[in-house]
C-alpha cells in the first residue's frame, strides 16, 4: 500500500507517518522508485503501537524510540525489556534516587526483604515507593503509610497476571511488544480501574444520605 493508504488504514496523518519515518520509529517502506515506497501490515500495525506509546502510554518521542528499539533487539532478555518499559514511565523526579537514609527507604527496604522479592537497587519503583511513603509523612498524613502493604498485595497480583500475559505468546519478539504494552499502557488501566473501584467502595462505606 501506499502511504496515503496506510494513512487511511491506520487514521495516522501522512505528515506524522512521514515524521515517525524520520526518526526511525517506523520502519521504512519498500522503494517501488526514487520518491515511492510501499507498505503494508507491518507497517500498520507498527503505527497503531507507535500511537498507543504517544497517546495512551503518554510518552514523548525520544522515549517512545528507546521503547521500540527494545522490542526490535533479538535477543535481549526479558528483564531487561521490563527495565526500558520501567524506566519509559518512570521518567520523573518521583523516581529519583532518595538521598539518604529515610524512613521511606528503610520501609521498602524492609517490605522487599520481608516478601523475599528479587528487585535490584535501580529499580525505579524503589524509589518511587519510598518517595511516595515519605511525602506522606511530610504533609502530615502518616496513616496512609499503613495502607501500603495491602498496595503490595495488589502489584503482586498484578505483575503475576502480567507476567501470565507474556507467558501467553509463543516467540521472544512478540513476549518483547507485550512487556512493553502491558507495563505502558497497564499503568493508565491500574489507575483508571483504582478511580472506578474507589467511588465503589465509597458508596458502600459512606453512602450519600437518602432525602427523605
Amino acid at each position: 500500500m501506499r502511504i496515503s493508504e496506510l494513512s487511511s488504514a491506520t487514521g495516522v496523518a501522512v505528515p506524522s507517518i512521514k515524521y515517525y519515518l524520520r526518526e526511525g520509529l517506523l520502519p521504512p517502506g519498500e522503494l517501488t522508485s526514487a520518491n515511492q515506497a510501499s507498505y503494508d501490515d507491518t507497517h500498520a500495525q507498527r503505527l497503531r503501537l507507535i500511537r498507543a506509546l504517544l497517546d495512551v502510554g503518554g510518552l514523548p518521542i525520544a522515549t517512545a524510540k528507546e521503547v521500540l528499539a527494545a522490542i526490535d533487539t533479538q535477543g535481549l532478555p526479558l528483564t531487561w525489556v521490563f527495565g526500558v518499559a520501567q524506566h519509559a514511565i518512570s521518567d520523573a523526579s518521583l523516581y529519583e534516587p532518595v538521598e539518604g537514609e529515610t524512613n521511606g527507604t528503610r520501609a521498602v527496604r524492609d517490605l522487599v526483604a520481608e516478601r523475599g522479592w528479587h528487585v535490584s537497587p535501580e529499580n525505579p519503583g524503589m524509589h518511587g515507593a519510598a518517595r511516595v511513603l515519605d511525602t506522606y509523612r511530610g504533609v502530615g498524613h502518616p496513616e496512609l503509610a499503613h495502607i501500603w502493604e495491602g498496595y503490595a498485595d495488589a502489584a503482586e497480583l498484578i505483575a503475576t497476571a502480567d507476567l501470565a500475559s507474556v507467558a501467553r505468546q509463543t516467540d521472544v519478539e512478540a513476549m518483547s511488544e507485550t512487556v512493553v504494552v502491558g507495563t505502558i499502557l497497564g499503568d493508565a488501566l491500574v489507575a483508571s480501574l483504582r478511580r472506578m473501584a474507589q467511588e465503589h467502595v465509597s458508596n458502600q462505606q459512606f453512602p450519600a444520605p437518602t432525602k427523605d
